[in-house]
C-alpha cells in the first residue's frame, strides 16, 4: 500500500514503500581508512524524567547499537555530541556512557574513542576548565578508551584570546597518556562555540589550531573538523605534520573527502554513520580494494539523506538519527533523551523516512513503514 506523506507546504503526496532491503552483511575493519561512527544514545521511555533533568538511558538498547556498528568493521566514537552531549546527556551519564562501553568494546573486540569535554561547569576560571578537561580525560583514560577531546563552552566562554587555547590545550596534551583526537565542532552544531580558538575568523583559528598541533605532534593521533567546509578542511588537512590524521566531521562532503586526492585524504568520524553504518561499511571495504569509482557510485547517493537531516537547525540532526533508528528496528520507541524527538517537524521525518527507505537503509522495510503510519497516525494524517 502507498503511503500518504506530508511536504513542507503541508500538502500530501503518495509514496510507495520499498519491498526489500539492501543486502549489507557484517564483517572485518578496515584496510585504508579508520572509521568512526558517533552513535546515539537510546532513553529510557518508562522513565519519570523531565527534559531538564538528569537523562534515563535504556542501557541494553544502547549497548546492543553499539555492538552492531562493531559488527560491521566500524569504530564507535562515544559521548560525543550524536549521544546528545550538552543536550539532554548530562556529564554523569556520559561518563556511566563511557565506562559501559569501553567495557562493552573491551569484550567484543571492537575499536573505541570517547569525547572528553567540560559540561561538568556552565563557566569558570581557565584553571576550572582545565580541571573539568583533567576530570574527564581521566575517566576515558582509566577505561581503556582513546581520547577525543572536544571543543568546549565554558572556555569559549572565558578564553580572552588564542594564548588561553594554547595554554589549556597544551597542558592536557602534555599529561595525556595516549595520542588524542582534537574535535574542531563549529557553531552551525553548537552555537556557544562561535569564535573558538580564539578568533571568528576562520583563518585566524585556523593558524592557531595549527599551533596547538604543531607544539605536540607526537599527542595528537588527529583532528576531527566539523565545519560543513570541504575546501577549508581540504587545505588544513594539506598542512598538518606527518603522522597526524584528518578525520572528516562534514556529514555534507563526506564521500569525496574520504575518497581524497592526489595529495591525501581525510578518515572518518561521522554522526550520518550512524544510521548509514552498514551501507557505509560497505563502500570502505570497496574503497579498500582501491575501487573508488565504486565507493563513490555507494555513498554519493546518501549525501541527500545526510544533508536532510543536518539542514539548520544543524544541531538538531540527533532527532532524525534516532528518528532512524527506531524505524530500523535498533529500538522499540521514538523517544529521546531531553525531549528531543519534539525537535523536527512531521515533514522532515516523512522525507527522512523517504529517502532512508529509497537507499534501502532498513533491514525489515515493513516494519519502518508500519512504524512510520503509527506516526503519521499519531499526527492525525489518516491514510
Amino acid at each position: 500500500m502507498t503511503l500518504r506523506l506530508p511536504d513542507a507546504h503541508g500538502a500530501l503526496r503518495a509514496y510507495e514503500p520499498r519491498s526489500e532491503p539492501l543486502a549489507l552483511n557484517p564483517g572485518s575493519a578496515f584496510t585504508s581508512r579508520t572509521v568512526f561512527s558517533a552513535a546515539h544514545v537510546v532513553a529510557d521511555p518508562y522513565a519519570d524524567t523531565t527534559p531538564d533533568g538528569p537523562a534515563a538511558v535504556d542501557w541494553d538498547a544502547t549497548l546492543a547499537f553499539r555492538r552492531h556498528l562493531w559488527a560491521h568493521g566500524l569504530g564507535v566514537a562515544e559521548a560525543m555530541d550524536t549521544a546528545q552531549r550538552g543536550m539532554g546527556l548530562d556529564w554523569a551519564g556520559a561518563a556511566e556512557l563511557i565506562r559501559r562501553s569501553a567495557a562493552e568494546a573491551k569484550a567484543v573486540g571492537g575499536r573505541i574513542a570517547c569525547g572528553v569535554g567540560t559540561d561538568q561547569l556552565a563557566t569558570g576560571t581557565l584553571d576550572e576548565v582545565r580541571r573539568a578537561y583533567e576530570e574527564q580525560l581521566a575517566v576515558v583514560e582509566e577505561s581503556g578508551a582513546q581520547a577525543i577531546l572536544m571543543a568546549s563552552r565554558a572556555l569559549a566562554a572565558t578564553a580572552r584570546g588564542p594564548e588561553d587555547y594554547l595554554e589549556v590545550y597544551g597542558h592536557l596534551l602534555r599529561q595525556a597518556a595516549e595520542p588524542v583526537v582534537l574535535h574542531w565542532l563549529g557553531p552551525m552544531f553548537d552555537p556557544a562555540l562561535e569564535g573558538y580558538w580564539g578568533s571568528s575568523d576562520l583563518d585566524a583559528a585556523t593558524g592557531t589550531f595549527l599551533e596547538v598541533i604543531a607544539a605536540h605532534p607526537d599527542k595528537v593521533d588527529g583532528v576531527k573538523i566539523s565545519l560543513l567546509d570541504a575546501r577549508r578542511e581540504i587545505d588544513l588537512r594539506r598542512r598538518l605534520p606527518q603522522g597526524v590524521r584528518c578525520y572528516t566531521g562534514d556529514d555534507f562532503h563526506y564521500p569525496e573527502l574520504i575518497a581524497g586526492d592526489e595529495q591525501g585524504f581525510s578518515h572518518a568520524l561521522l554522526g550520518i554513520f550512524d544510521p548509514l553504518g552498514p551501507l557505509a561499511a560497505e563502500a570502505v571495504r570497496v574503497l579498500d580494494t582501491g575501487n573508488t569509482e565504486g565507493f563513490r557510485a555507494l555513498l554519493d547517493p546518501t549525501v541527500a539523506l545526510s544533508r536532510h537531516l543536518f539542514q539548520a537547525p544543524t544541531r538538531f540532526y540527533k532527532t532524525g538519527v534516532v528518528f532512524l533508528a527506531w524505524l530500523a528496528g535498533h529500538q522499540d520507541h521514538f523517544a529521546m533523551v531531553g525531549g528531543l524527538q519534539s525537535a523536527r517537524s512531521l515533514p522532515h521525518f516523512a522525507r527522512a523516512y523517504e529517502l532512508a527507505d529509497g537507499l534501502g537503509l532498513f533491514p525489515d522495510p515493513k516494519l519502518a513503514e508500519e512504524r512510520m503510519r503509527t506516526l503519521l497516525s499519531l499526527y492525525g494524517v489518516s491514510q
